[in-house]
């Protein structure tokens, strides 16, 4: 049966059939290829779905409080007119500084004085920045250490505000900041205003002495108040106008 038989040379039956083998092959790749692009296009119907499905999974995202944030100012440099009554206000000349430590029964806790409101219509604490430094980083014995506030307006707008000495305080610190040893209102408060208009930009600046004794806010409820020396030392000096504070600066006492 697989020798052909014919009028025709065998030669030709044995291509037709080489031919018809290669055609049912050709055939039968064509299926199997149908076949496996048929499944591979579900597949890829089914996969974008799933994708579909992951991204629209709803996330949640849980609101986080925004933090305010003040900021401060503070400038130095020469300022407008001096103070007259911020000059009334500090202390006068006094002995020399003794060698011992400044006693506590002179000093109070660092607790910071809450000063007094801005009166309305008047430049706002957050127009304004406050610098005070001492004159000089060490004083000799027997020097009085001069503090310098500079107040600054930081507005954009020119505005007024009272600068009078009693709302202006020059503070001293022991250096940690945890005694406060002295305030220049304590025993020689002052009550005249001095309104001022600065311009955005400008500043006022006042010089006040301490005589380096201790003193206490009752200071003038007391018939004998007690001022000890501040011996030598570290220290801080804060300069306050009403409620607003400047950083605290070091000097020091020899």
């Amino acid at each position: 049966m697989l020798e052909p038989n014919g009028p025709l040379p065998p030669e030709i039956y044995w291509r037709r059939r080489a031919l018809a083998i290669g055609g049912a092959i050709v055939v039968l790749l064509l299926v199997v290829w149908l076949i496996n692009s048929l499944r591979g296009g579900g597949d890829s119907e089914t996969d974008p779905a799933a994708a579909s499905s992951s991204l629209t999974t709803p996330v949640s995202i849980s609101p986080t409080a925004s933090g305010s944030s003040t900021s401060s100012g503070g400038s130095g440099g020469s300022g407008g007119g001096g103070g007259g009554a911020a000059a009334a206000g500090g202390e006068a000349s006094s002995g020399t500084s003794g060698s011992s430590g400044a006693s506590s029964s002179g000093a109070s806790s660092s607790a910071a004085p809450s000063g007094q409101p801005v009166a309305a219509g008047q430049c706002p604490d957050q127009s304004l920045a406050i610098k005070v430094a001492a004159d000089k980083p060490t004083y000799l014995p027997g020097e009085e250490p001069s503090f310098t506030t500079v107040v600054t307006n930081i507005g954009t707008t020119p505005c007024e505000r009272d600068l009078g000495s009693s709302l202006q305080q020059v503070l001293v610190y022991t250096i940690d900041g945890a005694v406060r040893l002295w305030s220049n209102i304590d025993c020689f408060p002052q009550s005249a205003a001095d309104v001022r208009t600065l311009a955005a930009g400008e500043q006022a600046q006042f010089t006040v002495k301490w005589s380096a004794k201790t003193s206490a806010p009752d200071c003038l409820t007391q018939p004998e108040p007690q001022r000890d020396p501040v011996g030598p030392g570290a220290y801080t000096v804060v300069g306050q106008l009403g409620q607003l504070r400047s950083a605290p600066e070091p000097f020091n006492l020899s």
